[in-house]
């Protein structure tokens, strides 16, 4: 019977590595990935899962953490109060969820966002 692959090692190569780097006895192997990023024509990046940030951490949100949500927040016209139908997305980490902080995160990058906003209108 021959021997198959790791299933997780379907997209690298396996070369050997060389002779002087092979302790006596055994044959090692280096795996060497094949792509970094998926890229169409156009140079867009297409691959499937592209992992968020987090905006007050900026830490990566895997798909493991299940504490995280995304918020989107209505911009606001500064003169006239009103909803101007586009919306700006917070992504908040379960870690900060965790810390009872998402509260203040949360106010804090809308109070920041209406600053930069506001400045920008002027």
């Amino acid at each position: 019977m021959g021997r198959r692959s790791h299933p997780g090692r379907s997209a690298l190569v396996r070369r050997p590595l060389p002779r002087w780097a092979e302790p006596s006895g055994y044959r090692l192997t280096q795996y060497i990935p094949t792509h970094t990023t998926m890229q169409n024509e156009n140079g867009d990046n297409v691959d499937l899962y592209v992992p968020r940030k987090c905006s007050w951490t900026n830490r990566l949100l895997t798909s493991g953490d299940h504490g995280s949500v995304q918020i989107n927040v209505g911009n606001v016209d500064p003169v006239t109060g009103l909803f101007t139908g586009e919306s700006t997305p917070f992504a908040i980490s379960g870690y900060v969820r965790a810390k009872s902080e998402a509260d203040m995160a949360l106010t804090a990058l809308a109070k920041a966002n209406d600053a930069k906003a506001a400045s920008g209108a002027e």
